[in-house]
């Protein structure tokens, strides 16, 4: 398969908003049962920290050499103040705004032998107040970026999404969206969205074949007036509906590692190469390599601009 040239990245701009949250990972061996319960007793070795959601497609944007800025909320806590750590360490622009209600959404990951073995989240919603204060940055923040991405995590960072959507299309800036959930009205007016296959079954129901499929998307892609949306479908490669058309790129075979963040690393990719000129298609084609190479890393993980010109 041939690929398009990766573009020279250094003065795409992206603006990514969206839920933030802090990856930790405890690794350790397991090498008994429990006494109390019949579960594996793990004596943890190393831990990690890394930034995820919104702020894992930020680290992704920087990873391929764009300008990134990030707007986000989170706690006022030691959770937080980790993840903005990790953000100046991989140069990103990040306002994370605070709301003392709130804690930093955390997902801990327990892993033995490289298997993860449990996962436990921490999180609530942010306060109406710390959001508004957020839209307002956001519109100062437009005319200095190429490309917006919306990274939706449904833990209520995106209450103005609606807003955001029309803002940036004032501007003239094409908007990217990562979804969540069954409604997608919300989300009208956008430019691309990049469901997962299982994300896009909850939207438009399931479909009998290829056709099928493509039926239902134009017919939300028209109702909702998205430019296209691209459907990532696991073992089956990622397609590309559109105005032109489907347009269809087979997984790049290789051994599958954890698939967790790969909808990231898609979304910040397609953006970062829109914003350094390409088309959507080679874009796409792009984006699929960048995917074939996080999966075959643990955890949340980034494609860097070396890796991608391979």
């Amino acid at each position: 398969m041939t690929l398009p040239e990766v573009p020279d990245t250094s003065s795409a701009r992206v603006l990514v908003v969206g839920d933030v949250m802090l990856d930790r990972y405890w690794f350790g061996d397991v090498s008994r049962i429990s006494p109390e319960a019949p579960v594996p007793v793990v004596k943890v070795e190393r831990t990690e920290e890394r930034p995820g959601g919104a702020a894992n497609v930020a680290r992704n944007c920087a990873a391929l050499g764009a300008q990134t800025a990030l707007l986000s909320v989170v706690g006022a806590d030691e959770a937080g103040q980790s993840l903005a750590r990790l953000l100046a360490a991989s140069k990103i622009d990040a306002s994370l705004h605070e709301d003392a209600q709130l804690a930093t959404t955390v997902k801990l990951r327990v892993l033995g032998r490289q298997q993860q073995l449990l996962r436990i989240d921490f999180e609530n919603w942010p306060a109406h107040e710390v959001l508004r204060a957020k839209l307002a940055e956001f519109e100062d923040k437009l005319p200095a970026c190429d490309v917006v991405i919306l990274s939706d995590y449904g833990k209520g960072g995106l209450a103005h999404i609606a807003e955001m959507i029309r803002l940036a299309c004032e501007a003239g800036k094409p908007v990217l969206v990562d979804p969540k959930g069954e409604d997608y009205a919300r989300y009208a007016g956008a430019t691309v969205l990049t469901p997962n296959r299982a994300e896009l079954r909850q939207v438009v129901g399931q479909w009998r074949d290829d056709a099928d499929l493509a039926s239902r998307v134009e017919r939300l892609r028209e109702d909702l007036g998205f430019e296209a949306l691209l459907v990532t479908r696991s073992e089956e490669g990622m397609t590309l509906f559109s105005a032109a058309g489907a347009l269809h790129e087979p997984a790049l075979a290789r051994e599958v590692y954890d698939v967790s963040g790969a909808g990231d690393t898609v979304i910040a990719t397609l953006a970062v190469m829109l914003a350094s000129g390409q088309s959507l298609a080679a874009a796409m084609k792009l984006a699929n390599r960048a995917a074939g190479i996080v999966v075959g890393k643990l955890g949340t993980a980034t494609c860097s601009i070396e890796e991608l010109k391979g």
